[in-house]
């Protein structure tokens, strides 16, 4: 039993099963019951928990990574320690890996792989931006929506792995996606989160691995080494342009591989709007360095030059065949004896076949003399044997004979014959006047499992060879779906028929799925103009709603920062409890820069002074003496926020025509 499920987390988390186990953490499904939400939790395996400097790091990094936020990415929630645990809390994602996905899929067509690895490295790019390289990019740490959009999973746990990843056995899974850099044990950035990501477009585009090995050294040196065929040469269906993208994100020099996630998405990117598009690099681009001395071929043996002991024997023996042949001379003809000796058996022969025919004929005239009397098979068919024995048709003229297995029936009640040989309708004379006959087992039934407080998919499962044998249609219908104080949402609450109830060939088993507790209405209150901390500590204890970093949007405002300016549920209506509100905040007035032209005096003036002021400033913004011939001055930079009054001045008298309110965007 773990000793986890059932436990609850600092009095809010509640683990209700295991979904996954990796090489340092175990994930679990997890009711939060603050905000009444499933999501999943990571709990760090007790024997790396032991290391204290591993734990201050694993909580640092997670705190790091849970600033990220963006759609291709997986959220985290919270970074805690329940007593001795160190844990993270994520969303719950309701998909599949992307290995599962290729699994079942095999290899994928160039199109859904381009969609997928461009998702892939917008997250890659989101978390690059601020400083967290992933370092375990792979098909298992990719999860794949119903949607078909995808998010990578594992930062926190991945930045931690390379401080402690050996090329053992353990490593085996993810030594197939690591970049050359990190076989070696040197330092890793970004560009190594690249080649793991072209390892798995690579895996995607042609449904193999670029290295394989024995053991995980030997697909590691082959990561330093070796140049895997190009993915054209494998699935020649695949664009050569999409190829380069490739083969450039795997180059195994730094210098030629992409520099950034934002130059990959770049090219991905032109090369979906044009699959035709000429890219700036070629194949002879990216390929390594020749060495200074190149390889000799191996000399092999001519065996003709240098036979083998078997095929000098072969010659041997040919020299000896025409010799042989020659020498060969047939028997000589010759001896009457002989022909007079084989004359006298044919004669003897023929006396006796003759004897037999003789006999045959004689039989045959017989029996057509004496035809024995032939008697109709009858139907036995759901009878019990006495009743079936009794028959008119059967008594004095048949035998039955019963197998020793029964067989089962769908049509013939227990115990009666379900079925008969010969069948009715046949004929029997003589001595061969036998009706094998099988009993009835009854119908073939099976017993119904229990699938109570499961998932659909897991009773499913459970219920997969009994649905094969029986040729059962499982149904859960969300129109049937019921509330429930006991059964979590998303779990059966009962199925009909019930546990151990009877099955049937083409029976149908409805499963009653739980919508949770019946949620209660809540009034929604004014939350505009409140600080948006405020309104998140009250939001889930006092008014039982749910607000998560991707509701949140700051957007620029002249209102005070960090203050609600928008609620997408407006003020007094009538919501469920725990129904998502969205909010929007205000993130204050950034100054932006402009640049303006004012017109010259066109005067006796060969030079004027000119200031330029925004707004109610005492200082000028640009102050300088210019040419009248110049017709116009440039003023290149002149700050504000919002709308503000430009004054311009001209040898300190202001233009009144062209001062004027500028929109500073």
């Amino acid at each position: 039993m773990d000793q986890y499920i059932g436990k609850t987390l600092d009095n809010r988390y509640e683990i209700l099963e295991r979904i996954g186990t990796g090489g340092m953490a175990v994930v679990y499904k997890t009711r939060d019951q603050r905000l009444n939400r499933l999501v999943a939790v990571k709990v760090l395996k007790p024997d790396l928990a032991q290391d204290e400097d591993f734990r201050r790091r694993f909580n640092a990094e997670s705190q790091a990574v849970a600033q990220l936020s963006h759609p291709n990415i997986v959220s985290v929630y919270d970074v805690s320690r329940g007593g001795d645990t160190e844990y993270i809390v994520m969303e719950l994602i309701d998909g599949i890996t992307l290995k599962q996905y290729m699994e079942k899929r095999g290899q994928l067509n160039w199109r859904e792989s381009l969609h997928f690895i461009t998702q892939i490295m917008r997250g890659l790019s989101h978390a690059h931006s601020r400083g967290i390289v992933h370092r375990d990019i792979k098909p298992q740490n990719v999860m794949v929506l119903r949607d078909g959009s995808v998010k990578v999973a594992d930062f926190g746990i991945a930045c931690l792995e390379n401080s402690a990843q050996t090329l053992t056995q353990e490593a085996l899974g993810s030594v197939h996606y690591i970049s050359p850099e990190q076989a070696r044990g040197e330092r890793t950035d970004a560009r190594s989160d690249i080649y793991s990501a072209g390892v798995v477009m690579y895996e995607m585009l042609t449904g193999r691995l670029p290295f394989e090995g024995d053991s995980a050294v030997s697909v590691a040196i082959q990561h330093l080494s070796a140049v895997p065929l190009a993915p054209r040469e494998l699935n020649p269906e695949i664009p050569s342009q999409l190829e380069l993208i490739c083969m450039k994100a795997m180059t195994p020099d730094l210098s030629r591989r992409y520099a950034s996630s934002d130059v990959m998405i770049a090219d991905l990117e032109d090369f979906r709007k044009n699959p035709n598009i000429s890219l700036d690099f070629t194949m002879m681009d990216l390929r390594p360095e020749e060495p200074a001395e190149p390889t000799q071929p191996i000399r092999t043996y001519d065996q003709t030059l240098h036979p083998t002991p078997k095929n000098r024997e072969r010659e041997r023996v040919r020299e000896r065949r025409p010799a042989y042949e020659d020498d060969y001379e047939p028997p000589r003809r010759g001896g009457g004896a002989g022909v007079k000796v084989l004359v006298g058996v044919a004669v003897v022969l023929a006396l006796a076949l003759a004897a037999v025919l003789f006999k045959t004929v004689s039989d045959s005239l017989e029996q057509q003399q004496q035809v024995p009397e032939t008697y109709a098979v009858p139907s036995v068919l759901g009878r019990t044997l006495e009743q079936a024995g009794s028959m008119e048709e059967v008594k004095d003229v048949f035998t039955l004979k019963v197998n020793d297995e029964s067989v089962f029936s769908d049509v013939y009640p227990a115990g009666t014959i379900a079925q008969q040989n010969p069948a009715e309708g046949s004929h029997r004379k003589g001595d061969n006047r036998i009706i094998e006959v099988w009993l009835s087992a009854g119908k073939d039934t099976g017993e119904m499992l229990d699938v109570t407080n499961k998932t659909v998919a897991q009773a499913t499962v459970l219920l997969k060879s009994l649905k094969e044998k029986y040729n059962l249609e499982i149904i859960a219908d969300e129109a049937e779906m019921e509330f429930s104080d006991e059964v979590n949402e998303g779990y059966i609450i009962r199925s009909e028929p019930a546990e151990t109830e009877p099955l049937e060939n083409g029976d149908i088993v409805r499963l009653i799925v739980s919508k949770g507790p019946e949620k209660k209405e809540v009034v929604v209150p004014r939350f505009v103009d409140q600080p948006i901390d405020k309104v998140l500590r009250e939001l889930a204890d006092t008014w039982h709603l749910t607000c998560t970093n991707a509701d949140i949007e700051y957007v620029e405002s002249d209102q005070e920062p960090d203050t609600v300016i928008w609620q997408s549920l407006e003020e007094t209506t009538k919501v469920k409890e725990w129904d998502t509100i969205k909010f929007q905040v205000s993130a204050g007035v950034t100054n932006k820069t402009i640049e303006l032209y004012f017109n010259l005096p066109q005067d006796d003036r060969t030079t004027v002074s000119v200031r330029v002021y925004v707004g109610d400033e005492v200082n000028p913004q640009f102050d300088e003496r210019v040419r009248t011939s110049d017709g116009t001055v440039r003023v290149p930079e002149l700050t504000g926020s919002g709308s503000q009054m430009v004054k311009v001045y001209f040898d300190d008298a202001l233009d009144q025509e062209q001062s004027h309110v500028v929109q500073f965007t």
